[in-house]
This record gives C-alpha cells, structure tokens and sequence, in this order.
C-alpha cells in the first residue's frame, strides 16, 4: 500500500498546497493516527453503512411512534426526514474530500468553528451513538428470548426479558460480544456483516411481498392512498417537527461510511459516494416497508394497528405472525440479526471519534492508543463499549419504556450534530461558494437548508419534550425524560468540556488542530 499526503481544497477556495510542502506530524498537517488503510473498498462501506442504520431495528422501534405522530402521512414524514439527510450528506462529501478524517464532526468544526465549538460537535456525535449502542442492545436482548421462544415452543421463554436484572445481564453480554468483533479490525467485521445484512435484508423483502399478498384479510387492513404523501394532511407543525425527528432517527447511521474514510480505498471520494448512496437505498426499504406495514395493519390504536402504544416498542413482534404465519421466526431472527450487527458496526463512529479526540489532544492520551495487533482504536472501543452498557442499565431502571425515550432524545442529538456538521461545511467554504454553480449548490445552499432545518426540528422538539407527557411520561423533577436525556446530555457535555479544556488545554488553545490545516495521510 502506497500512502501519500492529500491536500484538499482551503476554505479560501484555492489550490491546496503541494504533496510534500508539510510532512506529516509537523504542526501544519494532520497526522496518520495508525489505522490501516485500504481494507475498504464501495460494497463493504455501504453494507457497513446500512448495517449501522439496520433497517429491521429501526422500523420495529420507530414505526409505531412515528405513526403515533404523523398517522396516515406516514410516507411523507419519511420522505420530509429524507430531505435535511440528503443534503447534509452533501455537505459531508465535501467536507470528506477536503480533509478526510476518522474524527468527521469533530474535525470538521474545529476546522471551521474553532476548538470549543469543534468538542462540542464531537460530543454531540458521540453522545447519540452511545443512546443508540444501549437501544440496540435492548432490542438484541428482546428478539433474543423471544427467538428462543419460538424456537423451543415455549412462550414463557419471552417473558425473560421483562426480568431487569437478567435483561441488563444479556444486554452486556451483547455489547462485549461486539466490542470483541470491533477490536479485532475491519477483516472480522466485514465477514459478519455481509451475512447479517444480506440476511434481513432477504427477510424483509419477504415480509413485504407476504403483506401486500395478503393485505386485503387483515381486519384493520386499509387500501393504499396518495393522500398519505400530503403533507398538508398532518394538522400542527410540532406534529411534523416529531415526526422529522423519529424518521431522522430511522436514516441515522449512514455517517459511519465518513468515520471509515482512512480505512477506505480513495476514501476522499468512496466513503462520501457510500453515504450518499446508503441513505438513498434505505429510503426505498422504508417507504416499501412501510406501506405495506400501514395497508395490512392499518393505524388504529387497538389490535395489530400501528397506534396501539402496547406493540410501539416492537412493531414487528405483533405483526409477523399474522403476516408470515410460519415464517414469522426469520423475523425475530432477522432483527435480532439487524440489531446485534448494528450493534458491532456502530462501534465504528464512536470509537473512531474518541480516537481522533485523543490524537488532537481533546481528551486523555489512552483514547488516542492503537492496537497493534489489529491497528483499530482499541481503548476507545472498550470505552465505548462500557459507556453504552453502562448508559443502557441506568435508562432500564429509571425508564418503563427506554426504547421510545432513547429515540426520541437520539433525535434530538442527530439534529444537533448533523446540523452543525451541514453549518460548518458552509462557513468552510465561504469564501469559494460564488466561485461556480457547483460550489455554490454543494457547500452553501444545500448545508445551510439541511443545517437550518435540522435545528428547526431540534428547537421544536426540544421545547416540547420539557413536558412529561411527551415520549413515555416518564420524568425528572417535573421535567420529561425525553428533554432530561436529550438537552441534559448536551450539558453534561459542556461541563466535560470546561475540564478537559483545564486538563489538556493545548487542543483549546488551537495548538493541535488549526483551521488551515490541510493534510492527511491516506491511502492511494
């Protein structure tokens, strides 16, 4: 493998300077961190990509409150969050083409915001992976016993994951089972996600041909209409905003194709292209997934109707059997299979961060380590790992109903940090944006509509998550637990920040990461 110095494009616009002008490790270049590179090439990125969404995990936990808010206009909800993904997924190609970097939000704001804002993007990204990591879990851990359930005969066997002690005991299992396949490098983790994700990927295309095959028998069986992509349809804004909010949780996770970029082949271009091209793919799962869902079980709130709240954690547990019959156990399966893969590859984003965060002096040295053996950022990913486990046995307890809070306040991390990434590819480029059509669409007005409207809903579902009754009912002192987990965690990080900034002030003092900085190892 050859590695050069890549220079992108300066914020000013302007020829980047030549290969050799600043070796790497000097004050001017961004030095290799020790992950291997070119283990990746477009398939594997996109397969890891829809991996870390896992489009089985996510439509069981989202469809149920997503419909909740937007009843019938489902679709178009969807098809709205779609929107500010898009274009943020723009704004990280060209970030990513710039400077291609594990640490993506983390890097890229400091770049373009400065240090204090730059730890606080870093944080933002790191806190929605590891509410996410604990969420995964819960629903590894639910599919898991009733898997074995139905494949034993006995339904008692289900009942184990409402025993707490026995749930946080499995979930931890699970999440060290992940870390292990993470730590030991992209090879292992490439092996177990191309039959994971082909695997509920086949279960779902069979779960939607069984539904529209056999829609017109279900009780609560309603026909297809347009009218369930009319936005005007949806009756208050807020309703939209939370709507936006749950589908944004729904595409989340094609970022991770960013975060593997010093591992890809040409990762300025591939791992931009793979993002791209992974929310596009998954917008198609969805939308089939989900009118099919809506026509066979229509969104009553009784029965097997999507706004009956006792089946919103796990849509698909209710609906599988009467849509599949005796093929209802691949579903089980398959999202048990969706979330543990998920699980494992979503380890990528956060650990990656860490690293980078450590390596540019953000946070303790350790974080910044690589394993030898399997060049992957070992003491990061065990540190993420313990972070979710740990997050996941606190929210059993305090929460009746984790899965629907966690995605909720996930969604509120997702705006925050997408938009600020989508904000600071335009203030970036700033000063190259009149300089053709091209610039101007890609690195102005398409990061600043995504940014802009990513914090619309971020703002939106923040005010009205302070009410208790919002997401679960559960709450901390008067206050919902949605807005507690949500806005508290971002706080939480700005004190985090105030110490590390005592500890290692190097990285706040603009020594280790500057705005100019403009190369990076990388792989040919």
């Amino acid at each position: 493998m050859t590695e050069t110095i890549r220079t992108g494009t300066s914020a000013a616009g302007g020829a980047g300077r030549g290969a050799g002008q600043h070796a790497p490790g000097t004050a001017h270049g961004i030095t290799p961190k020790g992950l291997k590179g070119g283990q990746l090439g477009l398939l594997a990125v996109v397969v890891l990509g829809i991996s870390t969404i896992a489009p089985a995990y996510t439509l069981t936990s989202a469809l149920g409150p997503t419909v909740n808010e937007a009843g019938l206009q489902l679709p178009v909800i969807f098809l709205i969050g779609f929107i500010p993904m898009i274009l943020v997924s723009l704004a990280y190609r060209e970030l990513n083409a710039d400077s291609p970097d594990s640490g993506t939000t983390f890097t890229w704001v400091t770049k373009a915001f400065g240090p204090w804002v730059g730890w606080m993007g870093g944080w933002g990204l790191l806190a929605a992976n590891i509410i996410v990591l604990s969420n995964l879990a819960g629903v590894a851990v639910d599919f898991f016993y009733l898997f074995l359930s139905q494949l034993t005969g006995q339904p008692e066997l289900a009942d184990l994951a409402a025993n707490k002690a026995l749930n946080v005991l499995t979930c931890f299992v699970f999440v060290a089972l992940a870390v292990w396949v993470s730590y030991r490098g992209m090879h292992t983790t490439k092996l177990v996600q191309y039959g994971l994700v082909g695997f509920q990927l086949l279960v779902l295309g069979l779960f939607v041909a069984m539904a529209f095959a056999n829609w017109s028998s279900s009780e609560t069986a309603i026909p297809f209409s347009w009218e369930w992509f009319d936005v005007t349809k949806i009756e208050t804004f807020g309703q939209i905003a939370a709507g936006i909010s749950l589908s944004i949780f729904v595409y989340w996770g094609w970022d991770v194709c960013l975060t593997v970029n010093e591992e890809t082949a040409n990762g300025k271009k591939t791992s931009g292209l793979a993002g791209t091209l992974t929310a596009v793919i998954v917008l198609a799962i969805y939308l089939l997934v989900s009118i099919a869902t809506m026509m066979f079980a229509g969104v009553g709130d009784t029965g097997n109707g999507l706004n009956n709240t006792d089946i919103h954690e796990n849509i698909f547990t209710a609906l599988a059997s009467p849509i599949m019959g005796p093929f209802a156990i691949l579903m089980s399966l398959a999202v048990l299979s969706s979330s543990a893969a998920s699980l494992q590859s979503t380890f990528m984003s956060p650990s990656r961060s860490l690293l980078a965060m450590g390596h540019y002096g953000a946070l303790p040295k350790p974080f910044g380590r690589i394993s030898t053996k399997f060049a992957t950022p070992g003491f990061a990913t065990v540190a993420a790992g313990v972070m979710s486990a740990g997050f996941y046995a606190v929210m059993h307890v305090v929460s009746e109903n984790v899965l629907n809070d966690t995605i909720l306040a996930l969604g509120l991390m997702i705006c925050f940090y997408y938009g600020l990434t989508a904000l600071a590819c335009a203030w970036y480029f700033r000063h190259s944006v009149f300089t053709s059509a091209r610039n101007f669409v890609l690195r102005l007005l398409c990061p600043v509509l995504g940014g802009v409207g990513l914090f619309v809903v971020f703002v939106q579902t923040a005010v009205d998550s302070w009410a208790p009754e919002f997401g679960s009912g559960s709450e901390v002192f008067g206050v919902g637990l949605v807005f507690v987990l949500g806005v508290g965690i971002l706080a939480l990080g700005a004190v985090f920040m105030l110490i590390m900034a005592r500890l290692h002030p190097g990285f706040f003092r603009g020594e280790t990461l500057k705005r100019d900085t403009p190369a990076l190892v990388v792989p040919e």
